[in-house]
């Protein structure tokens, strides 16, 4: 629920099986340029100030999401360009770029299943469904997790359950897992989802203060259960919250 510095400068079940495909936008989808151009010029385009996204992947399943049904009505104009919108109740739906970039962070496999702490309205979540195997992704402001699930369900995401709770505590019955992704600024690396963390999985986090700079990190468990971690941007996330945050 984010946007990078650079850009604030410039403005199923079965294991192995491969991700169900949800419904595809119609071929009258008014959006399809606006689409290609978003991945094009602000996710797969590289500049002085960022890194671009490079798995075909991750920019394929970017270019064929409808990102106007997760953002308000009033908004759909603003859709498909590359900076965050909000959502309601004090949140926002993640910049483009850093949508591509954290996927591609975690090197998503089909057989993956995916911890996501703090829903949203649910985009980031559908990009990765269309990845891994299995997407648990909890939102503590339950109306956001009510519509968020509402909504998935009717674009055909049906490998993604969603929780409303204290993404803090990650979800341990469903744990571990091969990766993490969280959306909000934490002010550590939570132990609890460490602990959910498979040995060689990855977990991507944005971690610092609330409202100010944070840094990306990229968290790695090895074989040995060692932990490492290694900074990849700074970004402006909106605050983890809950008891834990």
């Amino acid at each position: 629920m984010v946007m990078s510095l650079a850009s604030l400068a410039c403005s199923l079940e079965k294991a192995g099986s491969e991700p169900e495909s949800p419904k595809l936008p119609p071929a009258t989808d008014p959006y399809v340029k606006q689409r290609e151009a978003m991945v094009q010029n602000d996710i797969a385009g590289s500049s002085w100030s960022r890194t671009a996204v490079r798995d075909k992947s991750v920019l394929d399943v970017l270019l064929k999401t409808p990102r106007h049904e997760f953002v308000p009505e009033h908004l759909t104009h603003q859709a498909y360009e590359d900076h965050p919108l909000p959502i309601g109740h004090g949140q926002t739906i993640s910049q483009p770029y850093i949508v591509g970039y954290m996927t591609e962070m975690l090197k998503p496999k089909s057989d993956h299943e995916v911890l996501e702490i703090g829903t949203g309205s649910g985009y980031q979540a559908a990009i990765m469904a269309q990845l891994v195997k299995k997407v648990y992704t909890i939102e503590i402001v339950a109306p956001l997790a009510q519509s968020a699930a509402e909504r998935l369900k009717r674009l055909g995401y049906e490998n993604v359950e969603v929780r409303t709770g204290d993404g803090y505590f990650g979800w341990p019955e469903h744990g571990p897992f091969d990766a993490i992704i969280v959306t909000a600024a934490a002010s550590h690396i939570p132990p609890p989802l460490v602990e959910q963390l498979k040995p060689g999985g990855r977990m991507a986090i944005p971690v610092g203060s609330p409202f100010q700079v944070q840094q990306l990190l990229l968290v790695e468990k090895k074989a040995d259960g060692s932990v490492t971690q290694h900074s990849h941007m700074p970004v402006q996330f909106v605050p983890l919250t809950g008891k834990g945050g």
